[in-house]
């Protein structure tokens, strides 16, 4: 798209066309309180060819060498991935309510649809969310409606902004408790506070967790069903479940998780994909898209939108949340680069970032540092800093390596604790010269 900005004759034709005198006019209807009333703090306005420039100078000097947790991770993307996914007839935002005419759209969120349910071992997988924390804000919607209790049980070691999202999502409705498992000292959630919440809806567990830790899924599924709730299991790194048993064979009724790292950019942290499956009892009540497999008239194999119907789309009586697209380009990509490292080569890349998380690891250990919690972590692990790391660290960030993310902004008590994490992108060279060079 051309950079062609709006001239004022431009902005007061389509003013006029809409029966209003000034762009303000047009948020009239939003109380003054919540409008800002200061210009937002932007740089003066660039020219076309400045801006290309300033783009251009951002992309090159965006590459780092990143030993940190808890954000998008780099993963390599083969190269067919890309280019199947741009091609022209992808790329389109039609809604495919008529199946006789989105037979291509169908069929690929149906591919994708299944894939994702021989990840997470459940047999039901929606169309896609938008991200990670909306999936898991609406399984905790889901499980709610699903068993007529309002109470939520969630670890305290889901991703901080996860738990942000969830708490936007809940803040509005009415007679919902949240209450928030602590973690232990080996990384995991506690669940013997499990017994003490009245009538849970839903125990929400991320494994591995914020820590890097791989929670015992298992024993938490066993403990929310004995107390009449389900399991809602998360996940922050897909290629974890290339090694872990799935969150379906270890009781979850519902799992979620980000699909961020199945071939999609970083992009500043973005964009961003929703996975979510659920057992076949709650299929009723899963949020947005589902696409079936049919027969024509004639016999043929033939893919349609099932279970809902458009109305539960678009009239707010009939539906059960306010989701009504899905991150379909990013979805289809997905399906694209699952389908091209296939099951064989998805296990290879999960256990050679297990590899490399466990090599930094010891690479640390033996530096100093030790070890925070003493659960099992896959890829991303938590650790104490040895006196002149902070200071070193700093040094590492001026030629652009990242080493670790501090705890201490989302948990306080770990105030000289860093997460590290790692992944096929950085190899046995580049963590041996960090591990020269941390401290």
């Amino acid at each position: 798209m051309r950079y062609l900005p709006h001239t004022p004759e431009d902005v007061k034709e389509m003013l006029d066309a809409v029966g209003v005198k000034s762009i303000d006019d047009l948020f009239a209807g939003i109380p003054p309180e919540a409008r800002r009333d200061r210009p937002l703090d932007l740089p003066e306005p660039l020219t076309e060819w400045e801006l290309r420039t300033r783009l251009e100078g951002l992309a090159q000097g965006g590459d780092w060498s990143v030993f940190a947790g808890a954000g998008s991770a780099p993963h390599h993307v083969p190269s067919l991935v890309p280019y199947l996914a741009g091609r022209s007839e992808f790329l389109t935002a039609y809604t495919p309510y008529q199946p006789e005419m989105s037979q291509g759209t169908l069929q690929a969120i149906f591919e994708f649809q299944t894939l994702v349910s021989r990840l997470t071992g459940l047999p039901v997988t929606n169309a896609s969310m938008y991200d990670g924390s909306t999936a898991l804000a609406e399984a905790a919607l889901m499980a709610q409606r699903c068993t007529k209790r309002r109470a939520l049980v969630v670890s305290e070691l889901v991703h901080p902004h996860w738990r942000q999202v969830l708490k936007t999502y809940l803040d509005p409705l009415p007679d919902v408790e949240i209450v928030v498992l602590p973690a232990g000292p080996d990384g995991r959630a506690d669940l013997s506070e499990l017994s003490k919440v009245d009538k849970p809806a839903a125990l929400l567990l991320q494994s591995p967790n914020f820590l890097g830790v791989i929670e015992d899924a298992a024993l938490a599924a066993e403990a929310i069903h004995k107390a009449g709730g389900l399991l809602v299991s998360a996940f922050a790194e897909p290629f974890a479940l290339g090694l872990l048993k799935s969150p379906g064979s270890l009781g979850a009724d519902i799992a979620v998780g980000e699909g961020q790292s199945l071939g999609l950019g970083q992009g500043f942290g973005g964009p961003g994909l929703g996975l979510m499956s659920s057992k076949m009892e709650l299929v009723r009540q899963i949020p947005g898209r589902l696409v079936g497999q049919t027969a024509d008239v004639e016999g043929r194999r033939g893919f349609v939108l099932t279970l809902s119907t458009r109305e539960q789309h678009i009239r707010r009586s009939k539906a059960v949340s306010n989701i009504c697209s899905n991150a379909g380009h990013c979805a289809l990509t997905a399906a694209m680069y699952m389908a091209a490292v296939g099951g064989t080569g998805f296990r290879e890349l999960a256990k050679l970032n297990f590899d490399l998380g466990e090599y930094l690891k010891a690479g640390l250990l033996a530096k100093g540092f030790k070890p925070l919690v003493s659960g099992p972590t896959y890829n991303e692990f938590a650790l104490t800093a040895p006196p002149g790391f902070v200071d070193r660290r700093e040094e590492l960030k001026q030629r652009k390596v990242l080493a670790g993310l501090p705890l201490k902004r989302w948990f306080p008590r770990y105030k000289d604790a860093w997460l590290f994490g790692v992944t096929e992108t950085r190899s046995k060279e580049d963590i041996d010269q960090l591990l020269q060079e941390v401290l």
